[in-house]
């Protein structure tokens, strides 16, 4: 049985894509987001394997928002960030009531695994009502035309990091030239909007 707090958790999730320069953003980015948010958030970091479980410790270390490196089979649930493992594809699937997390081993994607465009194309799929899309520094493009998928099917809300604060203005720049995101704003502004549009429970 399905309790009444359940039903109303899980109406939107929080994904977020970053590359060169992201670790240190998401350090600055996630110790903003507080343990009661009331959506789980993804983050697709490109990063080999072997890196991001060490990322996703230091992440919980400095957050009051729990962070881990994610699991196959994982629940995604609020008040939680689940980080993709290094050379592994991660979308999220609708399993009955619930989200899990499931990874692939296919090819690369823009030259990347894991990929955020995979990520966020699989949230076309999943029964969540927005999708609150944040990308932060990174080279290329990863994430635009996932974004630009996912606007077809779900209510979403995209936002950019700002070229002053990028270490390379490559993802964020793409996102705001293709016009899925108003101009680039700061780390500190995007967790502000990220809690305002998720809210807290």
């Amino acid at each position: 049985m399905i309790k009444a707090d359940e039903l109303k958790a899980g109406k939107k999730i929080v994904a977020i894509a970053s590359s060169t320069g992201g670790p240190k953003a998401l350090q600055k980015l996630i110790p903003l987001l507080p343990s009661n948010l009331n959506a789980p958030v993804m983050i697709v970091q490109h990063m080999p394997a072997g890196f991001t479980e060490a990322l996703a410790g230091r992440l919980n270390m400095l957050s009051p928002i729990a962070v881990k490196e994610a699991a196959e089979g994982d629940v995604l649930l609020p008040g939680q960030v689940y980080l993709a493992r290094g050379g592994r594809h991660m979308k999220a699937v609708k399993s009955g009531a619930r989200h899990l997390i499931r990874y692939s081993d296919e090819p690369p994607r823009e030259g990347v695994r894991p990929c955020a465009n995979y990520m966020y194309e699989s949230l076309g799929a999943c029964s969540f009502e927005e999708v609150v899309c944040a990308v932060l520094t990174g080279m290329g493009a990863d994430g635009t035309a996932g974004i630009k998928n996912l606007k077809l099917k779900k209510k979403i809300t995209v936002f950019a990091q700002s070229e002053a604060t990028c270490a390379v203005y490559g993802m964020p720049r793409s996102v705001v030239l293709a016009g899925l995101s108003g101009r680039g704003i700061s780390l500190e502004q995007i967790a502000q909007e990220i809690v305002k549009n998720v809210g807290v429970v």
